[in-house]
């Protein structure tokens, strides 16, 4: 076998020759699908569209799988069938073809290692489904993986196809639980070049905060911090207001040791005066994801049926498909809507009433687009009355507290606004958030509460915020002059890049297609010390190219330009096919 590990990487131009010339002797040659060719030689009309992922030991090219994806606009399968026969492919699925090795390697594991990539790559690129064409004679291979035939038979040449399809996550599940420790030994032993994980997150959810790894999850290495710019997460590049740190400082070991108000009575009041709402229409947890998970679980069965908006913040797919096993539909924002909602397609959407639930964030993360509030009113008050809103209000600071709903969840039973103390307020490390909801629908909640929702550090953090307006007003209006410039630093590094700075503490950067992947860019800075967010693995509509970066201060800020700078510099000698596609 050699003592050279098994390599997956993304394919080069060098190895496209060898994959034409293997395509050829496999299926013109061997499987007599295709005529041969008296070069050689068989290549794809999609090769310009195609990721190319392949398996190498040494200098030894063992293999290749190619993958389809979405924003190509077009597939394989469209040459044998219409869309009309196969309406899944309007659905947006990613898809795998042409898995390939070369004869004397296909008793290794290169087979199930393409395929595993191929999965990756999809999932690290926002993949939801993926679909395949799989020769007959190897069905119980594919089933024995996830994929699933549609009913769907193909014959090409002398070979006979089923079309199959797959949900990511799905597959991902079954092939982990399946396969776990055949996968934990491939691990170990394989060079793994492609620009994602090997393996997804134990929780299955795409967050930010890779950041913190860098400075020391055991807490050993704190002094990293004044090194790492962490612009991969939302937090506040500004301290909390005096009065936060004045109270936390005043006795930090009785803070420490006492357990708080049983029911955060004193927040509560603290939140209804500042909000000018009643104290019964709210309800308070440790951040915005406690109340998420302790709502939506109430609410919510596998029978449910939720409409997210796509890009959309991933806690809500993640609670919605992954954890409660709803149905879950997309509304897309649209590149070309500047990935606006668009009322009259969100009211179509929701017009038939099958809709359990709506999600709106507002404004939206990843976009830091804003909807109006007049705007949303209409669209709601419009909707059937089945359909249960929640609108997050975490970044709502940035545009100002008119824009709220919260009047309008506190006496519509079909409206919840959940918002996040934490990012607006800097204390994402105490976790403070609170719901508004009608008296009923927040008391029901509030019985679902345990005891001390919130730590004492934390609510009385709480407390002090709400109680210093004008501190935050100041740092609101700072955040977008930092925001602001730092837009225009990147956007003057190359005319190529699209630079959108929205309304929030956080602006995006999408890349050319010829220039690198934004996985490529996030690592690329991170030798630097400077963390951004790729967005690839929450909405393939990013096509796997745009990255979120949170606003810093001004010196960070400058960081983050140097460091884009030098990760932009290579990309015009790079000759690469794949994830920089």
């Amino acid at each position: 076998m050699g003592r050279d590990p098994l390599q997956l990487r993304s394919a080069t131009e060098e190895d496209l020759d060898w994959i034409h010339e293997l395509r050829h002797r496999v299926y013109a040659q061997e499987l007599c699908q295709h005529a041969p060719d008296p070069a050689g030689r068989l290549r794809d009309g999609l090769d310009g569209d195609n990721v190319y992922l392949v398996a190498a030991r040494g200098a030894a090219r063992i293999g290749f799988v190619s993958l389809t994806p979405p924003w190509a606009g077009r597939y394989g399968l469209d040459k044998y069938l219409t869309r009309a026969e196969l309406p899944l492919l309007d659905d947006d699925p990613f898809e795998v073809r042409i898995l390939t090795v070369e004869p004397r390697w296909r008793a290794t594991a290169a087979a199930p290692l393409l395929m595993w990539a191929a999965l990756r790559w999809t999932a690290a690129r926002g993949g939801r489904r993926v679909v395949a064409m799989g020769r007959t004679e190897l069905l119980d291979l594919y089933r024995a993986v996830g994929l699933r035939p549609v009913g769907r038979t193909i014959h090409s040449g002398a070979v006979t196809f089923e079309v199959l399809t797959g949900g990511v996550t799905e597959l991902t599940r079954l092939v982990t639980d399946r396969y776990g420790r055949a996968l934990d030994r491939l691990r170990a032993t394989v060079d793994w070049r492609l620009d994602m994980p090997f393996a997804p997150r134990p929780d299955g959810c795409e967050h930010g905060g890779a950041s913190f790894a860098a400075v020391g999850t055991d807490f050993r290495t704190l002094h990293r911090r004044h090194d790492i710019v962490m612009a991969d997460v939302l937090d506040a590049w500004f301290p909390p207001a005096p009065g936060v740190r004045k109270v936390l400082a005043e006795d930090p070991a009785w803070v420490a040791r006492t357990s708080p108000p049983a029911g955060a009575e004193g927040l509560l009041a603290e939140i209804a005066t500042a909000r000018a709402l009643p104290t019964e229409t709210l309800a308070v947890g440790a951040g915005s994801s406690d109340l998420i998970f302790r709502a939506f679980g109430h609410w919510l069965t596998p029978q449910s049926r939720v409409l997210l908006t796509d890009p959309c913040y991933g806690e809500y797919a993640h609670v919605t498909e992954r954890v409660i096993g709803c149905r879950v539909d997309r509304l897309p924002l649209r590149r070309e809507d500047g990935r606006r909602i668009d009322p009259d397609r969100l009211t179509a959407a929701v017009a038939s009433g099958r809709y359990d639930l709506v999600v709106l964030v507002n404004p939206n993360n990843p976009t830091g687009r804003h909807a109006p509030a007049a705007t949303l009113r209409s669209v709601i008050a419009a909707a059937p009355a089945r359909t249960r809103w929640w609108i997050d209000e975490a970044y709502l600071g940035y545009v100002g507290q008119a824009e709220s709903l919260a009047d309008l969840a506190a006496t519509d039973p079909r409206v919840v606004v959940c918002t996040s103390l934490s990012k607006m307020y800097a204390l994402s490390g105490l976790r403070a958030a609170y719901l508004v909801a009608e008296p009923a629908t927040a008391a029901e909640l509030r019985r679902r509460t345990p005891p001390w929702p919130v730590g004492l550090p934390a609510q009385l953090a709480a407390v002090a915020a709400l109680r210093d307006p004008a501190y935050y007003a100041d740092r609101w209006q700072r955040t977008h002059a930092l925001r602001g410039r730092l837009a225009a630093d990147l956007a003057a590094l190359d005319e190529t890049l699209t630079v959108e700075e929205a309304v929030a503490n956080f602006l995006t950067v999408t890349l050319p297609p010829d220039g690198p992947s934004a996985a490529r860019l996030v690592t690329d800075c991170r030798r630097r010390d400077v963390y951004l967010r790729d967005l690839s693995p929450l909405s393939a509509r990013y096509e796997g190219r745009t990255v979120r970066i949170a606003v810093r201060d001004t010196e960070e800020n400058a960081r983050i330009v140097t460091a884009v700078r030098a990760a932009l510099r290579p990309a015009s000698v790079r000759l690469a096919v794949g994830p920089a596609r």
